[in-house]
């Protein structure tokens, strides 16, 4: 089963819903991986707006 991506909150799984917001729409369509661990100490995770450790499509489709 091909990883998908949440059109909403970005991250990266496998599956038919978010398990995080509870989605089911999601995309086969993404690019760019980033995966944050400390969300805390981190610029990007600031940026990207998460709060919770996990891996995040930086483009979704």
């Amino acid at each position: 089963m091909p990883e998908k991506a949440c059109r909403h909150c970005l991250r990266v799984l496998e599956g038919q819903n978010c398990p995080v917001c509870g989605t089911s729409d999601l995309s086969e369509e993404w690019s760019g991986l980033v995966i944050i661990l400390d969300t805390e100490r981190s610029e990007i995770a600031k940026k990207l707006g998460v709060d919770i450790p996990d891996r995040f499509a930086l483009k979704v489709r």
